[in-house]
Order: structure tokens, then sequence, then C-alpha cells
């Protein structure tokens, strides 16, 4: 029993070193064994050991030579930024999106499917052949998964509790794909996965804690608590999209009314405009779409950047919906931070100026003052970087904050 023991504390130990000097080589870009013992405080017989280890898996190569010091300059090692590869998937949107993406966050190959309005089996259907496709053209060997889903999420048991405009309940998504692929998979709230993302791969890591409102087909607000991704007790933490703010206001597919969604969706925002084209020959969408129907987000966009003003007071009443959920996440995280990502995004200083004005009249004068309100910079595959750096942080723990040797 004893000898067990020791055996399993000596792998968790030798497992726990590999991945330290992994993810140092991975945060200096480039360095020497040397420097990395004097990180990681371990020895240079074992940095010497798992560089080895790590060269023989094809993950790490020598690069070339640094400065001398006193002696003889020291050889550099590097991680091998396409040496495995993952997949990242998008769900949250009209269309499904994947990529497939090196251990830097590059996007190596993309795929989008149309969703088609399908919903429940049908949009299952669509990640596999997705999926398929992905697996079909990835070049590497493949480190897992990643999804980013809407509704609410179980991130430990991979389950889709609720999923409402997909049609999605109880959904084991994670045991259906490990068990079609044969790879890890890794499933959370497409708004927590965007807020992973910002805080990897863009500014976010200026602050411990951060919000990201996603606002596109559905809305929800990934949370960032002390550099970590805050799912909540029940994994519903930040699920605002199905909050009220409009009081016997319209009738939502959750079926409540007045949910936030219902006013400052994408798709809320496109069917309001839908209407004003129906009902103004000289609405400036006519500029931009030849029949209602072919109205998007990026029409309304345009309309809204040559001065159509009934398009501007969709725009604001929208804004003055989401300018209520911040302040409510002001007032009860007290976080300094707060982005807005998605399609609704592309809105700009209309949308974010009302927001920034409607938060800062619900909210205490010294806590709004304290906020900053801004857009992510990380456009529209941040689902897609943000799953990636899941699997990243599971599967190598490159991104978890560093460790020291045991």
């Amino acid at each position: 029993m004893g000898r067990l023991g020791q055996k399993a504390t000596r792998e968790q130990t030798r497992v726990h070193n590999s991945l330290l000097v992994l993810k140092t080589i991975y945060d200096r870009e480039q360095i020497s064994r040397a420097d990395t013992a004097r990180e990681t405080r371990l020895t240079r017989t074992t940095v010497s050991d798992v560089v080895t280890e790590l060269m023989d898996q094809g993950l790490v190569e020598e690069v070339g030579y640094g400065p001398p010091a006193g002696g003889k300059p020291p050889i550099l090692v590097s991680v091998i930024d396409d040496s495995r590869h993952l997949i990242g998937l998008d769900l949250a949107s009209d269309e499904f999106c994947g990529a497939v993406v090196n251990l830097r966050g590059q996007i190596r190959h993309q795929e989008r499917l149309p969703l088609d309005g399908g919903d429940g089996q049908a949009a299952l259907e669509l990640v596999y052949t997705l999926v398929d496709r992905l697996v079909a053209v990835a070049d590497r060997p493949l480190l897992g998964i990643g999804i980013g889903t809407p509704g609410l999420m179980d991130p430990v048991e991979g389950v889709v509790r609720r999923a409402v405009n997909l049609d999605w309940q109880d959904l084991p998504l994670r045991r259906l794909l490990e068990e079609r692929y044969r790879l890890p998979v890794y499933v959370a709230n497409d708004c927590q996965i965007a807020a992973l993302a910002e805080y990897t791969f863009g500014d976010g890591r200026a602050s411990e804690n951060l919000v990201v409102i996603k606002a596109g087909h559905g809305i929800g607000a990934g949370i960032v608590l002390n550099g970590r991704p805050y799912y909540g007790d029940t994994f519903g933490a930040g699920e605002i999209g199905h909050v009220t703010v409009v009081g016997n206001g319209q009738l939502c597919r959750c079926g409540n009314r007045g949910c936030l969604e219902t006013v400052a969706s994408a798709r809320a925002i496109v069917e309001a405009a839908r209407a004003i084209a129906g009902s103004d020959p000289g609405s400036a969408l006519h500029q931009f779409a030849a029949t209602p129907d072919e109205i998007s987000m990026d029409t309304v966009c345009r309309a809204l950047a040559v001065g159509d003003e009934a398009v501007r007071q969709v725009v604001v009443q929208a804004g003055r919906a989401l300018g209520i959920a911040t302040a409510n996440l002001v007032g009860v995280l007290s976080v300094r931070r707060i982005l807005f990502a998605g399609s609704v995004a592309c809105l700009g200083p209309v949308l974010l100026d009302t927001i920034r004005q409607e938060m800062t009249g619900r909210s205490l004068e010294a806590m709004a003052s304290q906020t900053e309100i801004g857009l992510s910079r990380m456009g529209h595959d941040i689902v897609i970087l943000g799953a990636s750096a899941l699997v990243l942080t599971r599967e190598l723990g490159l991104l978890e904050p560093l460790a020291r040797g045991v």
C-alpha cells in the first residue's frame, strides 16, 4: 500500500514538474534550461530531463543561443506552436462556427455552417458535421475540443441544462462528443468562454476581475474573478438574458415576458429594424437591403452610421435595457471593467454611450465613476478563442497562474 502511494506521488510530481517547465517555456517564448530552473525553483537536472522528454514528444525545440554570461552562450528552447492543435467551437449564433487552433490561439482553419432555424437533434447533427470537417483537415495531433454553447451549462459534467434558442435540455454534449471522437471535450457557456478569451488573449489581464457581456443571438455575462471564470453554485452566473427589464413586455422564448433578450439581442434589434423598413419607404435601411427580410445586424449598423433616426431609437432602447442589466452587475460584483462583445457591439458609440448613461443613473455614483465600460476588440472569434483557452488550460496548464516546483 505504501509503495503504491509513493509511486502515485512520484508520478504526480513528475507530471506537475513537466507542466511547470512547459508553461515557463511557453510564457517566456525563448529561455535557457538554467533560467527555467531558476524561475521554477527546480534543479537543473530535473529541468534538463523534462526538456529532453518534451523534445522527444515534439512539444519543444532548441532555437539558438542566448547572450553569454561569463561562459558558453546558453542554448535557448521554445515551445513549437504548431506541435499540437485543438478544435474550438462557437454554437451561440445563427451559424455554428469552428476552427482548428494552435497552442498560441492562432486559427489555422475555420468552418461556418448555417443553423437555418434548426434546433434539437438537427442542431446536434450540425455540431457533428462541423467537428467532422475540422477533424478531417487537422494535420497535427489534437489536444481536445473546446465548446462555447448558449444557455445554462454544467461545465463540470459537460451537460447543457437548458439552451432555449437551440431547444436543448439536459443534453450530455461532452459525453456524446467524447464517445464519437475519442478526444477530451470541455464545454462551457459561450459568454463565460468569451470572458476567458478576453482575459487570456485580450487586454483582460490588466485586471484580475472582468465582466464581458456578450450580446448577439442571445445575451449573457461572462465573469472572471481573481483570474478565474466564475460559474456560480448552480453554474448560471451571468445568465442575464432572461432577466425581466420591461414590465409586461414582449413574450420571450423562455416563457417569461420582457426579458433582456426581447429588447437588446441581435434578433430583437433586427426584428425592430425590419418593422421600420416595412412601414417607412424612406428609411435608410432600404439603401442596404433589398427587402425587409434581408436586413441583418450589419444592415442596422450601416443605417445607424448614416443617421437613420428610427434605427437610432431602436439602438437607444436596447442600450437602456443593457444599461439596467449593467447597473445590476456593478451593484452586485463591484467589478471595475465591463466589456461588450457579440454582433451587437457593431452599434458602437450610440449603444455604448446609452449603456454608460443608464448604468450611471442607476448605480451609486462612487461605484459607477470607477467602472470602465468598453467594447471588446477580439471580434467574431472571441468564443472560439475562449474555447481554445479552456482546452489549453485543462490539458497542458499553459494559461494557469504560474506555480512553483515540487
